[in-house]
């Protein structure tokens, strides 16, 4: 049996029921800086991350590029 409020697949609003059920994931906003400020005017800055040293640099064009 199932409880009174309950609807079936076959219910009218059943889709609505599925989605109010659904649990809501926290909306978190990704974390974001400014480029600019890593960089600090300089072309190319180290990043120390789980032990490892990375370099993360402009290039001519004003892209990124990360490596190892």
């Amino acid at each position: 049996m199932h409880p009174p409020d309950t609807k079936l697949a076959g219910d009218q609003g059943a889709d609505q029921l599925a989605v109010q059920l659904a649990p809501q994931p926290e909306a978190r906003q990704p974390f974001a800086i400014n480029s600019e400020a890593l960089l600090r005017g300089q072309p190319s800055v180290t990043i120390a991350h789980q032990g490892m040293l990375y370099r993360l640099k402009t290039t001519r064009q004003g892209k990124l590029i990360l490596t190892k």
